[in-house]
Formats: structure tokens, C-alpha cells, sequence
């Protein structure tokens, strides 16, 4: 049991960093960027080549895997997003489907659909603490899972960007109006969104040790459930439901529900939305019609 709660945990984490995307997005924009999973993808496909092709450092391949995935990030809100900002909510929505695809089908004409064992570039030491056993490579996932999660706060609760980041979500006119670039505050928060869903792919391809083009699907899907779980346009809240989901997915395939564990996660999508839309961190807030 003890063992299986460290394995919800690890999980957790990266549902988490994924979830940080789609609520920072959702927070400035009101858009679901479903092209999030994909960037997710790319990241592992990215960290992939960096370390077996060029014989990188993980943790360097990491970093830069990182600063890629940004840099994607900002082109997508710039080709995709950003001429449709003023556009209907539907467009924006078929928009980032689209965008989904695109990535998807992309990677596999690039790349081939076949999936690839992501190359072990560090050696797994396991340690046995009493009841659990965990090893090097999950102890490093949690605590760069963290560590992101707590500079992403930090970003956004203590500097000048995301102060902007902040104010364009309360309102952008004003905003603008106060002299914030909306545009760069915009892409920002894409960059950053981007970047974390990078590091998760880059860390569940070093923990399963497989990576294919249609493996962002699912966990974009999980990870967006797990946002609104939380109360979607918090960043407290996406991370705890991050953590939730990896329990509840773990708890699925613990009590023999192994075939059924991503149905449980949209059984719950539909009780969230049920009983507390607002998620369980947020507030409801009435909107004016």
C-alpha cells in the first residue's frame, strides 16, 4: 500500500507540472489550449534526441529541453492563438484542437509512429526505507517536480512579470491601460506553461522508459481534469489536483480497475462539474449575461 501511494505520488507530480499549463492559460486567456498534451509529448521527443543523439547531461538536457518547448510555446499563441484573440470562443476552441493534431501528425510523418525507449541517462540506485522501496530516478522527479512547482509560485506571487501576469487575468484592458504589454504578458505565461510541460515529458520518459507521438493525448486530457479538479485558473489548486488524479488513477489500478483507470478520471470530471464547477479551491462566481 505504502509503495503504492509513493508511485501516486510520482505520478501525481507530473500530472501536476502539465496542469500548471492549462490553468495559467485558462487563467489570462479563458482558453483550454488542448494542444498542451502535445508540447508535453515534444518536450520527451525533445529531451530524447538531446541525450541520445548528443550525449547531453540529463539534468543540462533538461534545462534546455525546457527552454525549447517555451520557445514553441510563445509560436503557437503567436500563429494560433494570438489573431484569434478577439474571435468567438468556439473558434479558439476548434483552434487548439487543430493545433492538437497538427503537433500530433506532425511528429509522427517526422519522426515515424513507432514507439522509442527513452534512453536511461542516469543510473537507478534503489533505496529500501522500510515498508517502500524508492529509487534515484523517482526521488529526482519529485524533487525537480517540486522545485518547478515552487519557482512557478515564486514567479508568479513575487516579480514584475508576473505581477502583469496577475493583472491581465483580473482584466486586460486595464491592464493595457496601465501601461502592461498584454502581448508579451501573454506569451509569456505560454513560455511558461510550455516549459513545464517540456520538463514533464523529459521526466515520464526517464520514469516509463517509452515515448511515442501519441503519448500526450491521454495525460493532456488527465492533466486538464485534474486543473479543474483543483478550480481551474488557480495554480494551488492544479497542483493538488494533479496529486489527486495520480491517486485516483494509482487507487484504479490498486483495487483491479487497471482497464477502467482513465474512465475514473472522467467519471470524476463529470462529478466536479456536477457538484463543484468552480473546482476545490475555487470560488463560484457569478457572470454576468
Amino acid at each position: 500500500m505504502f509503495q503504492q501511494l509513493v508511485n501516486a505520488l510520482i505520478l501525481g507530480s507530473v500530472y501536476a507540472l502539465l496542469a500548471l499549463g492549462y490553468t495559467m492559460v485558462y487563467g489570462i486567456l479563458k482558453l483550454i489550449n488542448f494542444a498542451h498534451g502535445d508540447v508535453y509529448m515534444i518536450g520527451a521527443f525533445v529531451g530524447y534526441y538531446l541525450i541520445n543523439t548528443f550525449h547531453m547531461n540529463f539534468f543540462v538536457a533538461l534545462v534546455l529541453t525546457m527552454m525549447i518547448t517555451a520557445c514553441i510555446g510563445m509560436l503557437i499563441e503567436f500563429l494560433a492563438y494570438r489573431p484569434l484573440r478577439h474571435s468567438t470562443k468556439i473558434a479558439a476552441l476548434i483552434t487548439a484542437i487543430g493545433v492538437s493534431f497538427l503537433l500530433e501528425y506532425g511528429m509522427q510523418y517526422f519522426v515515424g509512429s513507432q514507439k522509442r525507449a527513452f534512453p536511461q541517462a542516469l543510473q537507478t540506485v534503489k533505496f529500501d526505507l522500510g515498508p517502500i522501496s524508492v529509487t534515484n530516478v523517482q526521488l529526482i522527479i519529485l524533487g525537480v517536480s517540486i522545485f518547478l512547482m515552487l519557482a512557478l509560485q515564486f514567479i508568479v506571487k513575487k516579480t514584475k512579470m508576473g505581477k502583469a501576469m496577475r493583472a491581465v487575468s483580473v482584466d486586460s484592458d486595464a491592464a493595457q491601460l496601465m501601461g502592461i504589454n498584454v502581448n508579451t504578458t501573454i506569451s509569456f505565461t505560454f513560455a511558461l506553461g510550455s516549459a513545464l510541460a517540456g520538463a514533464a515529458g523529459v521526466l515520464i520518459g526517464l520514469y516509463y522508459n517509452s515515448i511515442e507521438p501519441l503519448m500526450g493525448m491521454a495525460p493532456g486530457i488527465k492533466s486538464f481534469v485534474a486543473a479543474v479538479l483543483g478550480g481551474i485558473g488557480i495554480i494551488p489548486g492544479a497542483a493538488l489536483g494533479g496529486v489527486l488524479i495520480g491517486f485516483l488513477e494509482t487507487l484504479s489500478v490498486q483495487i483491479g480497475l487497471s482497464s477502467y483507470k482513465d474512465a475514473v478520471v472522467y467519471v470524476i470530471l463529470i462529478l466536479i462539474l456536477l457538484v463543484r464547477p468552480s473546482g476545490i479551491l475555487g470560488k463560484n462566481v457569478k457572470e454576468k449575461v
